[in-house]
């Protein structure tokens, strides 16, 4: 698990929210290889609260915080995105990076 090995680069969401990011990435970690970012982020999109799969539920934080959430993950990629306020975290686990929010909406 997360051991203190997940360094936050950027963020501005709640504390609680950032353990839950991070500890699902952790656990995807623990499942897939670290070359498969595409399962990894899919891992992500599908855990529930306390890590049980189950519904295709995208993500706990839209079952948990609403719909609309993104997740990429890899070792070199660049972005340009809008996100709601408190909803975002970018940070390095082992290898990789992973980037976290949820859209802005259009109003």
């Amino acid at each position: 698990m997360l051991e203190g090995k997940a360094l936050v680069d950027d963020t501005d969401m709640p504390v609680k929210m950032q353990m839950e990011a991070m500890a699902c990435a952790s656990e995807a970690l623990d499942l897939y290889d670290v070359v498969d970012s595409r399962s990894i982020a899919g891992h992500i999109k599908k855990v529930t609260n306390f890590g049980f799969l189950s519904l295709p539920v995208f993500l706990q934080f839209d079952k948990r915080y609403g719909g609309g959430w993104q997740c990429v993950v890899g070792s070199n990629f660049g972005c340009f995105f809008t996100h709601s306020k408190g909803t975002f975290i970018y940070f390095t686990l082992e290898t990789l990076k992973f980037l976290i929010f949820k859209g802005a909406s259009s109003s």
